[in-house]
């Protein structure tokens, strides 16, 4: 996987720098620039450190999705942060953050993603509903392990492993 080339790096901060500009003027008042990272997180696009004013995005999601990031991925974590510097805390994809994103940014209010997960090679382990086969991350299998149960959304009913 290449790394995240200077010029897209320059990008994803003018990117951030434009939407707090925007911001600024919405609610005219100033906001301290975040610090931008690129790391690998998991299966998280990005990630809002709120009290670092810090956002990651995940480089290989980044490499394979760089539209949806521009377009979506950088509004969400920095409107994550904003909320935060004006309402200190809340629910993560509340009202506040919905206004955040729909109202200062224009942008639909999606609190996940749905890219393409293989390029991060992440070990899964399958369980199964009533209706479906299911890949859980390592982590929720752990929780599993220690007697976390889940259910599944679509038929509830509880994932046992395959």
């Amino acid at each position: 996987m290449s790394r995240i080339s200077q010029s897209e790096r320059v990008a994803v901060k003018q990117r951030v720098s434009d939407l707090y500009h925007h911001a600024e003027g919405y609610f005219s008042r100033a906001f301290a620039t975040p610090e931008v990272t690129f790391r690998r997180s998991g299966r998280n696009a990005g990630t809002a450190f709120l009290n670092q004013n810090r956002i990651n995005l995940n480089s290989a999601l980044f490499m394979e999705n760089r539209a949806a990031f521009f377009s979506e991925v950088i509004p969400h974590e920095i409107s994550h942060l904003l909320v935060w510097q004006l309402y200190g805390r809340v629910k993560p994809h509340g009202k506040e953050w919905q206004h955040m994103m729909e109202q200062v940014f224009n942008t639909p209010a999606s609190a996940t993603h749905s890219f393409d997960l293989s390029p991060l090679n992440l070990k899964t382990f399958r369980y199964r509903c009533g209706c479906d086969v299911i890949d859980l991350s390592i982590r929720r299998h752990n929780k599993i392990l220690k007697g976390q149960r889940y259910l599944c959304k679509r038929c509830n009913n509880y994932l046992t492993a395959e």
